[in-house]
Parts: structure tokens; C-alpha cells; sequence
């Protein structure tokens, strides 16, 4: 596109020279500016601790089947966390998951962390591909502590 006819002849670059397009529109004695405008967003889950809706004193005085005995298996390194529903500590290093599909996973903490700190939930960043992978991705506490994940194992129900 000429643009010749926008400036005066006094302006043009001297024939063969290499100047982009846009120079010539500001005057010789002035600097362009670059604005840069920078958009973010962030998204934080937070997954609750799991509510119980059966008090134990419910059951006193009838016979109540005890409960499955369930097993690790392995599973993969990573869940979608739109699947995670609820969450409750498990021995000193370990959180339960309750997945939509009534799925228990257990997620082994790193080291130095207390499933403790997890007791009212924990805080996720959400990731492009939507997952919580192990060492990859850090939960934070409500009470300020972080930690990243170092396994997934699914629970699952043996016959007795």
C-alpha cells in the first residue's frame, strides 16, 4: 500500500531504504509508543470436606453389616477435578476423594505434609486440561499449608 501521498517529502526515507510501513506517519523527531495491555484469569476450586449425613448413635441397638473391606489398585496419574466432590483426611499423610461416580481415590501426600491441614478442604488452581496430576499440581489448605500430590490409588471392594 503507498502511503506517500500522507506525508510531506521532507519525511519520506530516502529510496531503498528499509523502514516498516508505520514510520513514516509519525514524525522523524518522535519515538512510537507500545502500549500493552496484559488479560489474566485466574480460577480457584475449592473442594469441601465430605458432609456426614448418618450419625453413628443412629445405628445403637441394631445390627449394622460391617463395612467393605477395600484394597488400593493403581490408577492413573491424574483426575478431573470436576469429578472430585469431597475430601476427608486419612492417617497422617493421606486424603480420601469422593468422585461423582462414587469412585474412592486415595491421594498420597509429599513428604512434610499433614492430611491434618486438609481437615475443612482444600483449594485448587484449575489447569488448562482440567486435571489435578500428581506432582504437578499443589493443594492449598484453608489454613495456609500447600502440598503437591505423589500418588492416586483407587479404592476398590474385595469379597471377603
Amino acid at each position: 500500500m503507498d502511503r506517500s501521498h500522507l506525508t510531506a517529502p521532507e519525511d519520506r526515507p530516502p529510496a531503498g531504504s528499509e523502514v516498516s510501513e508505520w514510520l513514516p506517519l509519525a514524525p522523524p523527531t518522535q519515538t512510537p509508543a507500545f502500549d500493552q495491555v496484559r488479560i489474566e484469569q485466574r480460577v480457584i476450586i475449592r473442594i469441601s470436606p465430605r458432609g456426614n449425613s448418618v450419625r453413628p448413635s443412629a445405628f445403637n441397638g441394631m445390627d449394622v453389616p460391617p463395612p467393605p473391606r477395600l484394597v488400593e489398585r493403581k490408577m492413573g496419574n491424574c483426575i478431573p477435578v470436576n469429578r472430585i466432590v469431597g475430601v476427608e483426611p486419612r492417617g497422617d499423610d493421606r486424603l480420601l476423594l469422593f468422585l461423582s461416580d462414587r469412585t474412592l481415590v486415595t491421594a498420597q501426600l509429599a513428604r512434610n505434609c499433614s492430611a491434618r491441614d486438609y481437615y475443612a478442604g482444600f483449594y485448587l488452581e484449575r489447569t488448562r486440561d482440567g486435571q489435578m496430576c500428581v506432582n504437578r499440581d499443589k493443594i492449598h489448605s484453608r489454613a495456609g499449608s500447600n502440598c503437591s500430590i505423589s500418588s492416586l490409588r483407587r479404592l476398590v471392594e474385595v469379597g471377603n
